[in-house]
């Protein structure tokens, strides 16, 4: 169902990598705002990923629709540049306008080794999640940034794990894994001194503890039955829907001063203080916070004054 208020009506916005998770969750409540959404991904109806799920990139452009606005299905590897440029150009051609990118291709999770060093990960798993995490995000950019920048106020949205603050002095997951997720810090930063001055914004962000379907899945509950994980796994209640995180970037997208936000490191429940926004369940979880005063201390479980 249509929200009342769509401030994104007339807006046209490219979440790359929008199969499922983050990039699922941001699509579709950009599409609740009223807004028109390409949304990109390998896995369809007819052909599935390595991921070998469920979720195609058809049923999120039709939640997207469902939603409220108007979502089309595109299947592309971003890996491969004819295909970004061809997509870009038919965007172009569609609408003759791009007014958010949001830059979420991922595809890592099969790849990286939780602790592995350099020497022991293996070496083409760990190239190959490199060449996900940024050369994927670097080529979207590439031919996508023209089209962006033809109208004023364009914003460009890098997905990653992790606030800078919180990466630069914390080792996460492997040595491959940290190296990604602080490059894509660094693009937003980046590409925020390129488009600045041309009159667009860009911004890196980063979810919480997300309760993507992989995430469900692993904890064997659903969202609807998700506190279910937290006997076995206490500081999971800490953890955030997708469409948390969609609901900060469709903030950022509404918001007419969004750039003083440019260059900058956001996380979705820094960004709920500020706009005023909730998750699904009206509370505004705080995880990154959580995670620096509980969670790594080693405290026990406990949400109070965090969500």
């Amino acid at each position: 169902m249509a929200q009342a208020q769509q401030t994104l009506d007339g807006k046209v916005a490219l979440v790359a990598g929008a199969t499922r998770g983050a990039g699922r969750g941001i699509a579709v409540e950009l599409g609740a705002q009223g807004a028109t959404v390409y949304v990109t991904g390998r896995s369809t109806r007819g052909r599935r990923s390595e991921y070998d799920r469920p979720e195609t990139v058809e049923e999120t452009a039709e939640l997207v629709t469902a939603a409220g606005g108007k979502g089309i299905a595109v299947v592309a590897d971003h890996l491969v540049p004819e295909q970004v440029e061809a997509l870009v150009r038919r965007i172009d051609a569609e609408q003759g306008r791009l007014d958010v990118l949001v830059n979420d291709i991922w595809g890592g999770e099969l790849l990286f080794e939780w602790d592995g060093t350099v020497w022991d990960h293996d070496l083409d798993n760990g190239l190959r999640l490199l060449r996900l995490a940024v050369d994927t995000h670097a080529i979207t950019s590439h031919f996508a940034m023209p089209l962006l920048l033809r109208r004023p106020g364009g914003l460009v949205v890098e997905m990653t794990d992790g606030t800078a603050e919180y990466n630069a002095s914390r080792y996460r997951v492997s040595f491959f894994y940290d190296i990604a997720k602080s490059a894509v810090l660094r693009m937003a930063f980046a590409l925020g001194h390129e488009l600045g001055p041309r009159g667009a914004t860009a911004v890196a962000l980063t979810p919480g503890w997300l309760r993507s379907e992989m995430m469900l899945d692993t904890f064997g509950v659903t969202e609807a039955n998700w506190r279910d994980a937290l006997e076995r796994v206490p500081h999971f209640a800490i953890s955030e829907s997708p469409a948390y995180v969609g609901r900060a970037v469709a903030a950022l997208a509404a918001d007419p001063e969004a750039a003083r936000w440019n260059g900058q490191s956001l996380s979705s429940g820094q960004l709920a203080r500020v706009y005023g926004f909730t998750d699904l369940d009206g509370s505004r979880p705080d995880a990154w916070r959580y995670l620096v005063e509980v969670q790594d201390p080693g405290l026990p479980a406990d949400t109070a004054g965090y969500r």
